[in-house]
C-alpha cells in the first residue's frame, strides 16, 4: 500500500467516524424532544464539540493529502467529495443541535401536541435514515444507492409543507402563542434541511463514483438517474 492509498483510507475512516457520531446525535437530539427532556438536550450538545473538532481534523487531513501527494484522477474526486461531505456531516450536526437548543430553553408551553400533528419526530427519523444510507452508500461507493437518496428526500418536503400548513393555521387560531409556533416552525425547516444535505452527500457521492457533476441538476433529472 502507498503512502497515498494509506492516508485515503484514514481519510475515509474519519468521515465514517464522524456519520457515526452525527447520526448518534441525531438520534439523542430526537429522543430529547420526543419527551422534551432538558437533562438529555444539554448532554446532547455535548457532542457538538466532538463533531466540530472532527470536521477540523477532517480538513486538516485533506489539505495534507493536497499538499504532500497532488492527488489526480479518481483520488482528486474522493478527496474533493470526502471535504464536501465533512461540510455537510457538520451541518447536519448543527441541526441536531438547534434542536436540543430548543428543547433545553422550552418552558411554559406545551409543544406535545405541536410535536405529534407536525410530524416532527417521523420527520426525525427520516431524516437520520437518509443520513445513515447516504453514507452506507459511501462507504460501498455505491452510486445507484446515493442516487435512491435523491428521490426519497421528496418525502421530508411533503411533510415540511403540510407541518408549515398546519402550523399557519394554527397561528391563525391561537395568534397569542405566534412567537411558539414560529419557533416550531422554524424547527420543523431544519429538519427538512437535515434531508438536504444528505441529498448533498449523495451528489457528491456521485461525482467521485461517476465522475457526473449533479450539483445543479433539476429533481426531473433526479427522478430519470
Amino acid at each position: 500500500m502507498t503512502h497515498l492509498e494509506h492516508e485515503m483510507q484514514q481519510l475515509k475512516a474519519e468521515i465514517l467516524e464522524m456519520s457515526q457520531l452525527v447520526s448518534q446525535q441525531m438520534k439523542d437530539s430526537m429522543l430529547s424532544l420526543a419527551k422534551m427532556d432538558k437533562q438529555l438536550a444539554i448532554e446532547t450538545l455535548a457532542t457538538e464539540k466532538q463533531v466540530n473538532a472532527m470536521e477540523l481534523k477532517i480538513d486538516r487531513t485533506c489539505e495534507g493529502i493536497f499538499a504532500l501527494y497532488n492527488p489526480v484522477a479518481q483520488d482528486l474526486r474522493l478527496v474533493l467529495a470526502q471535504l464536501r461531505i465533512n461540510y455537510n456531516l457538520e451541518k447536519i450536526g448543527d441541526v441536531a443541535a438547534s434542536v436540543s437548543k430548543f428543547v433545553k430553553k422550552s418552558f411554559l408551553f406545551d409543544y406535545s401536541s405541536l410535536i405529534e400533528n407536525t410530524h416532527a419526530l417521523q420527520m426525525f427519523e427520516e431524516a437520520n435514515d437518509l443520513l445513515i444510507d447516504v453514507m452506507t452508500s459511501f462507504e460501498k461507493e455505491d452510486a445507484e444507492l446515493a442516487k435512491n437518496i435523491l428521490k426519497r428526500d421528496k418525502a421530508l418536503n411533503q411533510q415540511n409543507d403540510q407541518a408549515r400548513a398546519y402550523i399557519i393555521d394554527q397561528i391563525k387560531k391561537d395568534p397569542e402563542n405566534v412567537e411558539e409556533y414560529l419557533k416550531m416552525l422554524s424547527l420543523v425547516r431544519k429538519l427538512e434541511r437535515a434531508g438536504d444535505q444528505s441529498k448533498a452527500i449523495a451528489k457528491e457521492i456521485i461525482f467521485f463514483v461517476e465522475a457526473k457533476i449533479v450539483k445543479h441538476a433539476s429533481q426531473k433529472t433526479f427522478d430519470n438517474i
